[in-house]
């Protein structure tokens, strides 16, 4: 007998929505296996370091092609589409360890990028049918939450281990990666799943990539995910012409998205069942500001530190609230309006990364492009254009306009 979805939220609500944290956790442990060993992955598998750097660019490929297909096929089927998803990641990872040769890596890598974009654009669709509507941000944050500390783990166990034990580490990874498949899967077949939305095509996508509030959710993403990702992409780059190495900027950025991913859970926890969205992305976008200005002022590897860490967790907290207004407006097609937010997040971190590329040179100029880039976001974020039908308590008389 099949159980109802409030029995499913109460039984298997929470263990449902860790388990996806962990499945999302293993996708990127398993994409970013290589960033950290480089050099010893181009020496064991007889390439260059450049096609080494393959096996993490095909994973921004992939999305930005996939997203849009993923993002209809969860709408129309979620149970089935997420579990192929689940499945292809376990297997990529397994598929890695078939031999020496790079062909072998790089399958394994596709078949995970593959399966990436049905792991992402479904958290909101897990969270939404898991939990309650006041628990949602928390649980959006815990699933997201899994995403970065997995980018942790993968980026620290590199460094500990080493390229010497590539291979150990591979295995690692890959029982890590089956493990969380097997234990979501088996959670998710006790539970009522996701509602899927037959009728969900081209119009319905139409109608969710069209809506202007979503757009504006989108461009919020775009910005906030370009300062995010230019930040972990060129930071050691940025400040090694101030003297900062490169284990100590490593260290710094696998602090800062370490305390970003749990500070965004406690700080969703801390705030459930409050209407606080717009205050809450106003100071994350003010602290991602200031943690800027912070890195352009060039007083010490301190103060870069406090600020890489202010504006990484600022822009990390804000994640969860950005994902549950698009899950909130969605009205159905919660997977093709998560798709549109991720969409414009890994666009805006294509954009920025590229741009900031140009300025490895000028960090003091860098890092306030990047303070500007925040704050153009802040007159985005008003409750009326951010959808929210009522003003929210201690916001001024403008927001109660606009709401």
């Amino acid at each position: 007998m099949q159980p109802t979805r409030g029995s499913a939220r109460s039984a298997h609500g929470w263990p449902l929505v860790l388990c996806y944290a962990a499945v999302a956790g293993a996708s990127q442990l398993l994409w970013l296996t290589y960033a950290p060993v480089t050099t010893a992955a181009a020496h064991y598998y007889g390439v260059s370091v450049t096609a080494v750097g393959w096996l993490a660019n095909v994973f921004p490929l992939l999305y930005v092609v996939l997203a849009v297909p993923a993002g209809l096929a969860l709408d129309r089927n979620p149970r089935s589409a997420l579990a192929v998803g689940v499945v292809l990641t376990a297997l990529g990872g397994v598929v890695r360890l078939g031999g020496s040769s790079f062909g072998w890596a790089l399958a394994g890598q596709l078949l995970v990028a593959v399966a990436q974009p049905f792991v992402l654009n479904a958290i909101t669709g897990v969270v939404a049918e898991a939990l309650p509507e006041r628990s949602r941000p928390t649980g959006i944050a815990v699933g997201s939450g899994g995403l970065f500390l997995g980018m942790v783990v993968a980026l620290g166990a590199g460094a500990v281990v080493g390229g010497d034990h590539l291979v150990a580490l591979m295995v690692v990874e890959a029982a890590i990666g089956v493990a969380a498949a097997v234990a979501f899967l088996v959670v998710e077949r006790r539970s009522a799943g996701p509602a899927p939305i037959p009728s969900a095509g081209m119009v319905d996508l139409r109608r969710t990539w069209t809506d202007p509030v979503l757009r504006r959710i989108a461009v919020l993403g775009f910005l906030g995910f370009g300062v995010f990702i230019a930040l972990i992409t060129w930071l050691q780059a940025l400040l090694e012409p101030r003297g900062v190495s490169e284990s100590a900027a490593g260290t710094i950025i696998t602090i800062a998205v370490g305390v970003g991913a749990v500070g965004s859970t406690l700080v969703a926890a801390a705030l459930e069942g409050r209407s606080i969205e717009v205050a809450l992305l106003r100071a994350s976008l003010v602290g991602a500001v200031v943690g800027c200005l912070l890195l352009a002022l060039d007083v010490g590897i301190g103060v870069e530190a406090i600020g890489t860490v202010l504006a990484v967790s600022a822009m990390l907290t804000a994640l969860p609230w950005l994902l549950a207004l698009c899950e909130r407006r969605a009205q159905g097609s919660v997977a093709s309006a998560t798709a549109l937010l991720w969409l414009a997040g890994n666009l805006g971190g294509l954009v920025a990364a590229v741009v900031i590329g140009f300025l490895v040179d000028r960090p003091t100029v860098a890092f306030l492009l990047l303070a500007v880039v925040a704050l153009i976001g802040l007159p985005l974020v008003r409750g009326g254009a951010l959808g929210l039908a009522r003003p929210e308590p201690g916001l001024d008389a403008l927001e109660a306009t606009d709401a």
